[in-house]
């Protein structure tokens, strides 16, 4: 029997479940990182562009079968350091336009298709139609894909999208497995923000020379800065910005409820990075979840994380007096004040007002792998970017698709809301705040998609997997 400390403590413990511990496991891990680290320094890193997917593929289908808990970890790792290998790469070997290394973190996820089919037929019985709506929003949008445009793109349009869906199936039918998931996704993020912040803070003094020739090649100077010290937005290990913002805002959030060693470190360099990054939209974010955690917690609770936020603001605040960080950060909060002088604050408001009617008309929508355009200047091929996840619902899935995968996210944020189990169950309640704050972010940014949606649905089906769990646990006692 699960002790009550187990089932109602959401703190970071400091042991290791048996499953975590596993020789085997750990053995294949530290093979895939010895691996990749001997093809780069052994004069074979263009090799790795092939090597480091399959076998990140290999390592996961092992860990899927054989230890699960462990496969969780594995995923959320790839999706938070495979960016910085590929940059890394690029800068011993060349640029790879294609960013082919990208693709691991997609083929790391594409194994819980396994259970995604395995379990279908009783999904809906489980509570698991919000997955089922999604699946069907975005496999019409492959269809209609498959029709108008390239079969690439619309297959790298595929494992954007369905990628987030599937793997939240496979953690909400795990649902039974939910406290072991639970401890192994918070010790992750805590890990997570750790790492990713401390090295933040090194990529913003000293513009390390692999992310500053990314840069150069990547072009994205108006949305990650200088390629100079103190001249960069904070990206840290992720691809960019934007993903850098969703996961720190993530593992901020997850800090406030956990306890241990390792959380003021984490928490110091994780703020001051955030700050760095300049993402305003996961600045407003943090907040809201904040909000929501706050405001679903026992009087109790919400003492212990105002006194947190109070510590973790003397850590913090101190450190972005210093120049030049006091400007950067600074400058960056003035902008909330003038909102319509902001420049990306126009960008996003002309792309409203040039799209939005355009969006809402295309019934059938144009498919994955829409993304794609001629530029009619140069004749080269580009990436056309929407930021906003609602218009790239429309324009992607068309109405009847949207109408599913929207049909999806709204019925999950309404029976997240309902959960009273968030009383006592601070992570439930942490990851009903990340989830529902990463739908408000979809008015301007594809959040559904990547990392960003790893974290949409991966943890709304925590929320949804923690209310399961409580309510067998609360029958079985009667």
């Amino acid at each position: 029997m699960i002790s009550k400390q187990i089932l109602f403590n959401s703190s970071l413990k400091d042991n290791f479940s048996p499953q975590e511990r596993s020789p085997q496991a750990w053995t294949v891990i530290l093979g895939f990182v010895l691996l990749t680290i001997v093809c780069y320094f052994a004069g074979a890193a263009a090799m790795l562009r092939l090597v480091f997917p399959l076998t990140a593929l290999v390592v996961a289908l092992f860990l899927y079968l054989r230890h699960p808990i462990l496969y969780i970890g594995f995923t959320w790792w790839i999706w938070f350091l495979t960016p910085l290998a590929a940059r890394l790469v690029d800068y011993r070997v060349g640029w790879d336009p294609t960013r082919q290394m990208l693709i691991a973190p997609y083929l790391v996820v594409l194994v819980t298709i396994i259970t995604f089919f395995r379990h279908l037929p009783g999904a809906y019985r489980q509570g698991g139609l919000p997955f089922i709506l999604g699946f069907v929003g975005v496999f019409y949008g492959f269809l209609v894909g498959l029709i108008y445009n390239s079969p690439i793109p619309v297959a790298r349009g595929l494992l954007d999208w369905l990628s987030p869906i599937i793997f939240g199936f496979h953690l909400f039918v795990n649902w039974r497995d939910y406290p072991s998931y639970r401890q192994h996704i918070q010790r992750v993020f805590v890990w997570c923000v750790l790492i990713t912040g401390a090295y933040g803070i090194y990529q913003f003094v000293v513009a390390p020379e692999w992310d500053k020739y990314w840069l150069i090649e990547s072009k994205l100077y108006s949305s990650s800065g200088n390629p100079v010290p103190f001249g960069m937005r904070v990206w840290s290990t992720l691809h960019s910005v934007g993903p850098f913002g969703a996961v720190m805002q993530t593992g901020l959030l997850l800090l406030l409820t956990s306890s241990g060693k390792l959380i003021f470190p984490a928490s110091s360099v994780g703020y001051l990075s955030f700050l760095l990054a300049q993402a305003r939209t996961n600045w407003g974010g943090w907040l809201l979840g904040v909000i929501m955690i706050m405001g679903s917690a026992k009087a109790k609770v919400q003492m212990r994380l105002i006194t947190i936020i109070l510590v973790m603001a003397m850590c913090v605040v101190p450190l972005i007096t210093i120049e030049p960080i006091s400007k950067v950060v600074t400058s960056r909060l003035e902008t909330f004040s003038n909102l319509q002088e902001d420049g990306s604050f126009k960008d996003r408001s002309g792309s409203y007002d040039r799209n939005l009617g355009l969006a809402l008309s295309n019934g059938w929508g144009n498919g994955l792998g829409n993304i794609w355009k001629v530029n009619e200047k140069t004749g080269q091929i580009e990436v056309f970017v929407i930021d906003s996840g609602i218009l790239d619902m429309f324009f992607t899935l068309g109405w009847f698709g949207a109408i599913f995968y929207m049909g999806a996210l709204i019925l999950m944020i309404f029976s997240v809301s309902n959960y009273s189990e968030a009383r006592f169950d601070s992570f439930l309640s942490t990851s009903r705040a990340i989830a529902i704050s990463g739908c408000t972010q979809l008015i301007i940014g594809s959040g559904m998609l990547s990392v960003a949606g790893m974290i949409l649905w991966g943890f709304f089906a925590m929320a949804m997997a923690g209310h399961k769990y409580h309510q067998h646990q609360q029958n079985s006692k009667f």
